[in-house]
């Protein structure tokens, strides 16, 4: 464990497994669509490499890169800062982010996607923050609910350091306080 992680919370295989189980429900419940995955960048990368893995059916995947956030706070407005290449038109779409937080990036993010000509939206994502919630957003894919904690590991990060570690830990509060 880093020095700066004061708890595991989940762990390497745990995510494996969640992420397989995620992949076999998006392949039974697409499994006749045209299937477009858009992984909300930089936090998503490593849940989304190993998500397109456990998905057994034809996909088109791209990223988009949308933040509300300064430090560790939410700022309420959604910047786009990458923006997708794929025709989203009358297709299948299911955002892939790492954690669902305040819901107001994701909210803004179906509605981007639906305006762009999407057939449907539907939303997957590693961790969910439900006490953490200002706006509801209805998630299809959900692989854990987790406390109001400020998590690092698995792409997710504080100031781009810590996305490397193989499992979701608890950053310790010295590190950001």
């Amino acid at each position: 464990m880093h020095k700066d992680i004061e708890q595991i919370l989940i762990r390497e295989k745990q995510i494996a497994a969640k992420t397989e189980e995620i992949g076999l429900a998006i392949a039974r419940d697409y499994a006749d669509c045209d299937l477009v995955l858009i992984g909300a960048l930089k936090g998503v990368l490593p849940f989304m490499a190993d998500l397109i893995r456990a998905i057994d059916m034809k996909l088109e995947f791209d990223f988009i890169q949308a933040s509300s956030y300064a430090g560790t706070e939410s700022t309420g407005v959604v910047t786009i800062k990458k923006d997708i290449t794929v025709d989203v038109t009358g297709r299948d779409v299911i955002v892939v982010e790492d954690i669902i937080d305040t819901g107001t990036t994701l909210d803004f993010l179906k509605g981007y996607l639906l305006e762009k000509g999407a057939k449907s939206v539907e939303i997957a994502a590693m961790l969910s923050k439900p006490d953490r919630r200002k706006v509801e957003v209805d998630v299809k894919y959900v692989g854990f609910e987790i406390p109001d904690k400020f998590v690092v590991g698995y792409g997710m990060d504080y100031n781009e350091m810590y996305r490397n570690l193989p499992y979701i830990g608890i950053l310790s509060p010295r590190v950001y306080s």
